[in-house]
């Protein structure tokens, strides 16, 4: 891949680049492929002429030569209002309105979530929704619990091994079946999963801060690099080596 860029924020992954060729792979975040109006795109062999909207946890493969991907945590007020638009479908495309303008240069960016933000307009959706403080999560415990795992994204890790199930249920005094259930049922991913997500995040994250991989692996709490390199080619469908010129 070449001229590709990375950004992360809680909930999200943006990305835009050139030449993105990812295997089948599948994920807990629910995807946005957005191509460039001059680009070639494939999702799953098949020529992808408009925007198209992937659920969560659908085995897909993605060749793209020019374009964005947003990777959007289905919790999130932005995924619920995708899921809604999906009903039931696992991906489903989205011509744009008429006569909307919907590539951006990588040179023109500044913020570029700001960027792509005023770009939803284009699918009928509001900007506002890349707001991260927005969720669907309604118990105060949870919502503070995912608020303790977003401080990685302020650059300050906590370590995994804080994060076993049945410490966070005793520290939420609930006991570790019900935490489990209600986790489970206010963000719609299973707890082991969901944390699995996460730490595949902040390695990311970390080697976009200039880590290697095995310093990612670590400070991620998996066992080695080729531990997380796995993991991380199951989750995107290409290796951390390709995935670091997305980084650049």
């Amino acid at each position: 891949m070449t001229t590709s860029n990375v950004w992360i924020k809680t909930g999200l992954v943006l990305t835009y680049g050139e030449s993105i060729d990812a295997d089948y792979h599948s994920h807990l975040a629910m995807q946005l492929i957005w191509p460039d109006s001059d680009a070639m795109c494939t999702l799953n062999g098949e020529v992808l002429q408009n925007i198209a909207v992937i659920d969560s946890k659908q085995i897909h493969c993605l060749s793209m030569t020019k374009g964005w991907v947003l990777l959007i945590e289905p919790s999130s007020i932005l995924g619920q209002c995708l899921k809604e638009r999906l009903n039931s479908q696992s991906w489903m495309s989205m011509p744009t309105s008429q006569g909307s303008e919907v590539d951006l240069p990588i040179k023109q960016q500044g913020d570029a979530f700001a960027h792509f933000a005023s770009m939803l307009a284009a699918i009928n959706l509001d900007g506002r929704l890349l707001d991260t403080d927005l969720s669907v999560v309604t118990d105060t415990r949870i919502g503070e619990l995912l608020d303790e795992l977003n401080i990685c994204f302020a650059g300050s890790c906590a370590k995994p091994n804080q994060w076993r199930a049945k410490d966070v249920a005793h520290k939420l005094h609930l006991s570790e079946s019900r935490f489990l259930h209600l986790f489970s049922q206010q963000v719609g991913i299973a707890w082991r999963p969901y944390l699995l997500w996460r730490r595949m995040l902040c390695a990311l994250q970390m080697m976009m801060n200039g880590a290697t991989a095995t310093e990612a692996a670590y400070g991620a709490g998996f066992s080695d690099s080729a531990h997380l390199s796995r993991t991380f080619r199951s989750t995107f469908g290409m290796t951390i080596r390709q995935a670091k010129s997305l980084l650049h």
